[in-house]
């Protein structure tokens, strides 16, 4: 005997915000112990769950850190997706002219997650996760091909999807840098950057 859809779906609701929960308490805790000391079992201790529990969810550590690169990009990829929509109707020279804006929203929805500095730090440090980061900056890269190349018909697709290719790893690693370098604004960082990449994107 099956479950009847109305009966599943508060199961299912229930696994999604212990899931959920888990990737909170993981954000938490990497924000005040750690790449080094997080564990599976000081994420079970602070949400309040077993490890079997946990383990229905993830695998190890690195299965967790690997769910919160991947909720963190698609949080980013969100914004891009909302920026797109504003300014794409209105031709290259307004997607150039608002890059400042993409990366300074951005770089707000990185800032509001828990961990955020070091879930980017484990996407660039583990090779088991690097894969997560550079397979959400192609998918970047591919969205922002897919809004400029019908305003910039003269320029070979392969090349502008080189082009945008590095502008997008270079948005993103100004922001990260700012983390780290105490001596430069972020605000500074973000607007010098966008003047950079108005200047290649056209």
């Amino acid at each position: 005997m099956t479950a009847s859809p109305k009966r599943s779906r508060p199961k299912q609701e229930r696994s999604q915000a212990t899931y959920e929960r888990l990737l909170d308490v993981a954000g938490e805790l990497l924000a005040e112990v750690g790449l080094d000391r997080i564990s599976t079992n000081l994420i079970c201790a602070r949400a309040g769950v077993t490890p079997p529990a946990l383990y229905r969810y993830f695998a190890d550590k690195y299965a967790v850190l690997e769910a919160l690169g991947r909720r963190l990009m698609a949080r980013q990829n969100e914004v891009l997706r909302r920026w797109i929509a504003r300014h794409q109707p209105n031709g290259a020279p307004a997607l150039r002219d608002h890059i400042e804006e993409l990366l300074v929203e951005t770089a707000e929805v990185t800032r509001a997650e828990a961990g955020a500095d070091w879930i980017l730090r484990a996407l660039h440090a583990s090779p088991r996760l690097v894969h997560v980061r550079v397979e959400s900056h192609r998918q970047v890269t591919d969205q922002l091909v897919a809004a400029y190349a019908p305003h910039l018909p003269h320029l070979d697709r392969d090349e502008l999807w080189q082009r945008l290719r590095i502008s997008v790893e270079l948005g993103f690693a100004a922001d990260e840098m700012t983390q780290e370098e105490g001596r430069v604004d972020r605000g500074f960082a973000l607007a010098h950057v966008a003047r950079l990449l108005r200047g290649d994107v056209s």
